[in-house]
This record gives C-alpha cells, structure tokens and sequence, in this order.
C-alpha cells in the first residue's frame, strides 16, 4: 500500500470517451526505432465522423508530447486508489496507444527493443482508469488499479527500498513499503493487532485498548462523530474540525482492522460512486446488507 504523491505531474489528462483499437507499424533498430507509419482504427462504427474525429484528438495529443531523442518518455504507473507509485518504465508513441485501445499500463522496452504490457506473463495487469502528462509534457503517469503484485519480486510496488535506512547501514531489515500518513497509520494499527497475543510492556497503546474493547471503541467512534457534527452546529474554527475529524478517522480504521477492511476497499467503494448519484446509490442498496 505504497504511498507518493505526484499530484505536481498531472496538470493534462488524457481522456477517452471510448477505446480505440490500435494498429502501429513500427520499426525497432538495435539502438533506436523508426516510425514506418501510425494510425488509430477506431472499433465503433456507430458514428464514423465521430470516430475520426477522436483519432485526431488522439493523434494531436501523442504529437503534443516531447519524446526524447529515442521517441521514449518516462511512465510511470499509480495506483488510482491509494496514490501508490507501482513501477516507473518508458513508453513510446505505440505504447501510450496501446495502453488507451487496451487499458492495460503497456510499456516500451529498451533493452528488448519492443514494447510490454506490465502482466502479460504474470497476469497482474495494471487497469488503466486515466492517463496524464506532465506540465513538460515529457513525462507520463498511467492511473490505474493494479490486479496483483507490480514489482517482479512479488512486493506490492517497485518501491520498498528506504534510503535513510541504507545510509544508516539497516540493509538487513525488512522491506518497507512508501507509506504516507493514512496508510501509516493502517500499518501501525495492523502491526496493534498483530500484537495482541503478546503480553504489553511499557507505555499502554490506546489502540490495543480500542482492539480489545468493541464496546469502547463503538462508544468513542460515536463520541467522536457527535464532536465533529458540534464543530459545524456551534460554528467552531477549521482546526477544531480538522482535529474532530482525524478521531473519527482513526477510531473508525481502527473498527476496520477489527473487520479486516482495507482502506483500499473503501477508496475503491467511493471512487465507483463518483458517477452516481448519492440518493440513487443508497436507494439501490441492498436491504439485507
């Protein structure tokens, strides 16, 4: 559940209302390749000059990126939900294509000349939910989920390797993912609950309190909410509510872990309902659930 911000990059986004399939004729040199020719044949034909019309859109964006001197810019793919950077890559002309036709994170390989799509043989693709450049436009973000592990190694990102630790010379500790402060604090309130079983030394953790307490932290979740509720009926300041509502969170991920619920879970609850009205939605509930 690696976290990183890279909300700085995503000033344009590459939308597509419908997916084109694509069909590339490229030529790989050892060194470099040549573009024979490029075209988007678009799979609708409901609506030819609207499709034409999207293949320029889309053919006008590739030709607005500043590929390097080998036609490559840097990829790199995000985890829609949690903000996690999976992997970074590069990406050509025909990769960026193939990854809006298929919405699978597709890649170009430099060592092999020819392009990949991240899951081809290990079936854990990257959806590609949105696509965006940077302000140079020299750089590439795929803004997907992924369906399983991303890196090679089996961790959850590429990302798991702390600089400070190496400094320090702590190369021997366990791998740590990049986590940022919600999914920092799921992990310590994870690590509360692996913890139970063992006696507690030192200064009691108020989490392993709420752990082995449902009715105190049911009870505080409650307290907690009604605070945050009295910040916007007494007109209270926006540090008072900021602060109400980090307790509502905690004493609310806190029941999660009890449940086993992943924060993930939730982003991707909340991200489904963007589309949806909020009455339709809960109208279409089921009762029993």
């Amino acid at each position: 559940m690696a976290i990183s911000h890279l909300h700085s990059l995503q000033s344009v986004r590459v939308s597509f209302p419908c997916r084109p399939s694509v069909s590339n004729n490229y030529y790989h040199g050892r060194d470099n390749f040549t573009t024979k020719s490029s075209s988007l044949v678009y799979a609708s034909t409901n609506n030819l000059d609207r499709d034409l019309h999207l293949q320029s859109k889309v053919e006008t964006v590739l030709d607005s990126v500043k590929w390097d001197d080998r036609g490559l810019a840097v990829a790199i793919a995000q985890n829609v939900d949690t903000g996690a950077i999976l992997m970074q890559g590069f990406a050509n002309r025909e990769a960026v294509a193939t990854t809006v036709s298929s919405r699978k994170a597709t890649f170009y390989s430099r060592s092999r000349s020819m392009l990949w799509t991240k899951g081809e043989t290990s079936n854990n693709f990257i959806n590609v939910h949105d696509i965006f450049l940077d302000c140079d436009r020299d750089s590439i973000i795929y803004l997907g989920k992924p369906d399983g592990p991303t890196c090679h190694t089996g961790s959850e990102t590429c990302y798991y390797t702390p600089v400070f630790d190496l400094l320090e010379n702590q190369q021997d500790k366990e791998d740590k993912l990049a986590l940022t402060t919600l999914y920092s604090l799921e992990s310590t309130i994870a690590q509360r609950k692996g913890e139970l079983e063992v006696p507690e030394s030192g200064k009691p953790s108020w989490t392993r309190r709420l752990l082995l307490d449902e009715k105190l932290l049911c009870s505080k979740i409650r307290e907690e909410a009604d605070e945050l509720c009295r910040t916007l009926e007494d007109n209270e300041d926006k540090p008072r509510a900021a602060s109400e509502m980090a307790d509502v969170l905690y004493h609310a991920m806190v029941l999660l872990a009890l449940k086993d619920v992943k924060m993930e879970e939730v982003l991707d609850i909340l991200r489904r309902r963007f589309s949806q009205s909020g009455i339709e939605e809960k109208r279409s509930r089921n009762p029993q659930a």
